[in-house]
C-alpha cells in the first residue's frame, strides 16, 4: 500500500468575477496616451501594479475629463506592460472593450473627444 493520497477533484466552483478598475482621465493628452484605437472595438491602457493574465475579464468605471458620468465598460486584458519595461513605459494592462453597448458607447465618446488628435504620431502607453 502507498502512503500517497490521491487528490479528490474539487467541487465545481463558479468562474472568478471580473475585477473592477476605476480610471479618471483628466486631459486630452492623457486620453490619447491611454486609448488603444488599433484594437477591434477599441480599448484603453490602465496603469496598475496588480497582476493580470491575457484574457482576464475586467470591468472598469471610466471618467472622462469634465463629464461627471462614469462609463461602465466590460472588457478583456489583451496587453500587459510588466514592471521595469523598456523605454520607461508605465506598468499596466491594455483592456479591449467588448462589442456590447457599453464598449461601443465608450469608443464613440473617446474618439469624439480625441477628434483629429488620433492621427498624431506621439507615443502612447502601448505603442
Amino acid at each position: 500500500m502507498s502512503d500517497v493520497e490521491t487528490a479528490k477533484p474539487a467541487a465545481s466552483s463558479p468562474p472568478p468575477r471580473p475585477s473592477v478598475l476605476s480610471l479618471n482621465i483628466n486631459s486630452k493628452s492623457a486620453l490619447y496616451a491611454a486609448y488603444m484605437p488599433h484594437l477591434r472595438n477599441g480599448g484603453i491602457f490602465i496603469p496598475t501594479s496588480r497582476i493580470y493574465g491575457l484574457g482576464d475579464e475586467v470591468f472598469m468605471l471610466l471618467s472622462l475629463m469634465d463629464d461627471p458620468a462614469k462609463l461602465p465598460i466590460a472588457g478583456a486584458v489583451v496587453w500587459i506592460t510588466p514592471p521595469g519595461a523598456q523605454n520607461s513605459k508605465a506598468q499596466g494592462i491594455g483592456v479591449q472593450f467588448k462589442s456590447d453597448e457599453s464598449g461601443i458607447e465608450a469608443r464613440r465618446k473617446i474618439e469624439g473627444l480625441l477628434g483629429g488628435v488620433m492621427q498624431s504620431s506621439r507615443p502612447t502607453h502601448t505603442i
